[in-house]
């Protein structure tokens, strides 16, 4: 087993384990830096915790990273140059350690120095954002015993202010359009289930303080709805902390494997299917039309290291490689010149180039490639936020007459809001529609500064961010509802195993449980294409018509 800096500096190894809450917040931030200098792995922990078959996903992690260097990829610090000099010096066997196996003098020093900056300086104040938070509904003790709550209350971790907030944004507006209409009809035999929503930015370390809030502070009943690996990585350890409580993490906007894999598989459930099986389709789908030099455009954290992840080991079983590959770092707008990666796609002459990507940095990446000339299938995964990217592209089109959504591709892992076939689409659509001001976050939470037109938040109709946080929430009322009048955290893993095979709606079979233990309750996947100005499903037979002349 390996540790991550989130579990040393939150008291899994015994150098801190003794520390109380408010020293294990500080340490979080305050033994960050110190963490950080213990070598690649440091880093590659934070991202992955406790990743299975995290040597080779290391390994090459490392490799890519180092070419980052080299070839310009990513405007990299000295500090993560000196990681990547330490990692060609330490091999992973000596960094992933148990108590049978060699230990890590440099974890035993971050952990020790962590302590001691702990006893010399007092805990820092808490961050501006997660003041600036306000709850839907009212406060209630989720875990108590033999009362009852007037409301179930979930505990939600997103970026709902920085380049990435649509996502958090439209999955909490989809999850409400089902909420709203439960609570109206009496909830879950007659308590509301509300959500208590604060702003992370896709920064780890206030994923990680919002976490802890929500579970010591609000004693949620459960956690939903996460938005984003690096976040959610983080906060997996907290889990395991305090498994004594029960908390578990329910649908997460995220298809990292991290918590599909032990040791954390067993504090989350998830609804969606994974990034391994989204690249996997698409580098099956490109291989079968002759499109094999397949490239590789991503986010330098552990989302993007996922994705690419994935991509490698699906060419591996073609005995294929990944052609090239260009990172950028998190929250890179989208007016930025994104002219050092697509030179990079430019040498390597791709058929394909494969993004894992947030929408910012993707439509970024399609409208240079484009204006630069590169003319091949680009394809980006479900985390993307296909709407917003599509929303800067058009945008974009009108100033230079420019078609960029020219074979772009998207992975899904939720059906097409537009198809009418499938029920739970119909039914979502009307609840979207129904009032869609009363879906949105709190202004508090949106605009912590204040509102003004330049921050001002456009709601998308529809979308499929939106689409799964309907799923997620028709999914949590269902197993809230076989939980007897007053629903019990510890009681929750049980429930959702139990539901057995069941339909939300999208006429597809899903299961969790079954004698695998199976945590994840969808395999589908879906493609979309941009077609007279929105997206539309983009089916099997369709894929010939992109084939390499």
């Amino acid at each position: 087993m390996c540790y991550s800096k989130s579990d040393v500096a939150l008291g899994i190894l015994p150098e801190v384990g003794a520390l109380g809450e408010g020293a294990k917040l500080a340490a979080v931030g305050k033994g960050a830096e110190l963490l950080e200098k213990s070598g690649g792995m440091a880093q590659a922990a934070k991202d992955f915790d406790s990743f299975q078959g995290g040597e080779k996903v290391y390994r090459s992690t490392k490799r890519a990273d180092c070419r980052a260097c080299r070839e310009g990829q990513a405007t990299h610090t000295s500090m993560t140059q000196f990681r990547h000099r330490k990692a060609n010096r330490w091999t992973l066997a000596n960094e992933m350690t148990d108590g049978k196996s060699r230990g890590n003098p440099w974890r035993t020093w971050g952990a020790m120095s962590i302590a001691l900056c702990l006893l010399l300086e007092p805990l820092p104040p808490d961050y501006a954002a997660t003041k600036a938070q306000d709850k839907v509904g009212g406060a209630h003790d989720a875990g108590q015993q033999g009362s009852r709550p007037s409301e179930i209350r979930l505990g939600m971790s997103a970026d709902f202010t920085a380049e990435a907030r649509a996502l958090g944004i439209e999955l909490f507006r989809g999850a409400m359009a089902y909420l709203v209409p439960a609570n109206e009809a009496g909830g879950v035999d007659g308590q509301h289930i509300v959500i208590k929503a604060y702003d992370d930015q896709s920064d780890p370390d206030l994923a990680i303080r919002n976490t802890i809030k929500l579970m010591d502070q609000d004693n949620v009943f459960a956690l939903f709805g996460y938005v984003g690996s690096p976040t959610m990585n983080r906060t997996l350890p907290l889990l395991r902390m305090r498994q004594d409580k029960s908390f578990l993490l329910l649908f997460p906007f995220t298809g990292a494997e991290t918590n599909r894999i032990p040791p954390y598989d067993r504090f989350s459930f998830n609804l969606r299917a994974s990034y391994d099986q989204e690249t996997s389709g698409l580098v099956e789908h490109f291989v079968g039309i002759h499109r094999t030099r397949i490239a590789v455009y991503y986010q330098d954290d552990a989302y993007g290291r996922a994705g690419w992840a994935g991509v490698r080991s699906a060419l591996a079983r073609h005995g294929l490689d990944i052609a090239g590959e260009a990172t950028y770092r998190r929250g890179t707008p989208f007016d930025q010149s994104y002219d050092r990666q697509v030179a990079i796609m430019q040498r390597v002459a791709p058929d394909a180039v494969i993004c894992v990507a947030t929408y910012a940095a993707a439509a970024g990446f399609v409208r240079d490639m484009r204006n630069r000339g590169v003319r091949c299938p680009i394809a980006t995964i479900s985390f993307v936020g296909s709407e917003a990217m599509l929303g800067l592209l058009s945008a974009a089109r009108r100033s230079s007459d420019t078609d960029y959504t020219w074979q772009l591709v998207s992975s899904e892992v939720v059906p097409s809001y537009y198809d009418d076939s499938i029920p739970v689409v119909r039914e979502f659509r009307e609840a979207m529609d129904r009032n869609p001001q009363v879906l949105l976050p709190p202004n508090s939470l949106l605009y912590p500064e204040g509102q003004t037109p330049k921050h001002q938040y456009a709601p998308l109709r529809y979308s499929f961010t939106s689409l799964e946080g309907y799923l997620d929430a028709k999914l949590l009322v269902m197993i809230l509802r076989r939980m007897g009048h007053v629903p019990q955290r510890a009681g929750l893993a049980a429930a959702v195993i139990g539901l057995g095979d069941f339909d939300i709606g999208t006429g597809q079979t899903l299961s969790f449980g079954g004698s695998t233990g199976r945590r994840q309750a969808s395999d589908q996947i879906y493609y979309s294409v941009v077609k007279e100005g929105r997206f539309v499903p983009f089916h099997e037979d369709e894929w010939e018509g992109w084939a390499k002349p």
